[in-house]
């Protein structure tokens, strides 16, 4: 008896490998994924304005990188003692405005240079649901699309749901404007799984439903896109509470991993994934807790894995193991 559904995942036409770099951009399933990439070695950013749910915000976001946009005070509002952008999630704020700019400004730089020669964008759609600013917001530029409302009051902002060809044209502007400064990046696009129930359950499938649509339309459209079912995968292959933590929002870690896993599968050729399994056994025995680290036993344990260590440094220069190396040689 079969339990839950399983689907075929078309391949990613390009496999992902380690010599690849990839700007991650969206929901907080992105960093979900990004989390599990970076401890796996993969060059990767993620998040340059934190995390962002609604494509406009998205899109804006990789626009702005594109530019190089730098944010002034004019940029900015101050709220409940801290000064704040519309554009960037609440660890971008700051006491002072300059200390708020500064970060802002510090990350965009960065990204501005890593999206001119990232080989992979993987954008993670979590609502079509806006929150537009009000008259009643502070610095207001009325009808501006909030990332985040950074704990502001309810009249401030004005709720609406996108539809399919807004969202088509937001992003259709982003993929015009990245692939003019970077042509050869791929994106691969993909719709959180982390359910909206603030919105209400079926506010929450109207939202996912026209960004499926809208991403599926761009896809059928434009030759290096992708789309990774993430969403499906738990919504309709695992399909039950058991995979969602307490709040029944968000996927929970077996969720998680069984999504990360098909990414793998689908992204990722023989070669990596075997390589990639040579990485997670340096990182169990790297958190590995000793019971009696002074013992001949463990001394071994460490210098066996100090040897293996360094021989994917060498093998792999590109790759960035020196913790590891310095852990394992005590």
């Amino acid at each position: 008896m079969k339990f839950h559904y399983e689907f075929d995942i078309k391949p990613l036409p390009q496999s992902i490998h380690h010599q690849h770099t990839l700007l991650l951009v969206g929901s907080c399933f992105t960093e979900n994924m990004g989390e599990k990439l970076r401890k796996h070695k993969f060059p990767i950013l993620e998040n340059p304005n934190g995390i962002l749910f609604n494509p406009v915000s998205v899109a804006e976001a990789v626009i702005n990188m594109v530019e190089n946009k730098q944010y002034t005070q004019d940029d900015l509002f101050n709220y409940n003692e801290a000064w704040h952008s519309w554009q960037h999630h609440s660890r971008f704020s700051g006491l002072g405005a300059d200390e708020a700019l500064h970060k802002i400004n510090t990350s965009t730089a960065e990204a501005h240079a890593y999206i001119k020669q990232a080989d992979f964008l993987l954008v993670t759609l979590g609502s079509a649901w806006i929150y537009t600013l009000t008259d009643k917001a502070s610095n207001a530029k009325v009808g501006t699309v909030a990332a985040n409302n950074h704990k502001a009051p309810a009249d401030w902002f004005e709720r609406r749901l996108m539809d399919v060809g807004q969202v088509i044209t937001v992003l259709g502007t982003m993929l015009d404007r990245l692939g003019a400064l970077n042509p050869h990046i791929k994106v691969i696009f993909t719709i959180s799984p982390v359910r909206h129930l603030r919105e209400g359950v079926i506010d929450n499938n109207r939202s996912k439903a026209v960004l499926i649509s809208a991403v599926h339309h761009l896809i059928d459209k434009l030759s290096k896109l992708y789309y990774f079912p993430a969403y499906e995968l738990v919504i309709d292959d695992l399909r039950d509470y058991r995979f969602y933590a307490e709040d029944l929002v968000h996927p929970n870690y077996h969720a998680t991993q069984y999504v990360w896993e098909k990414f793998v599968h689908a992204c990722m050729n023989a070669e990596t994934r075997s390589l990639m399994e040579e990485i997670a056994s340096i990182n169990l025995a790297f958190n590995h807790k000793a019971f009696n680290p002074t013992s001949q036993q463990h001394k071994k344990f460490l210098a066996s894995y100090l040897d293996k260590t360094k021989q994917l440094q060498q093998q792999f220069a590109y790759m960035d193991f020196s913790k590891e190396i310095e852990y394992f040689g005590g």
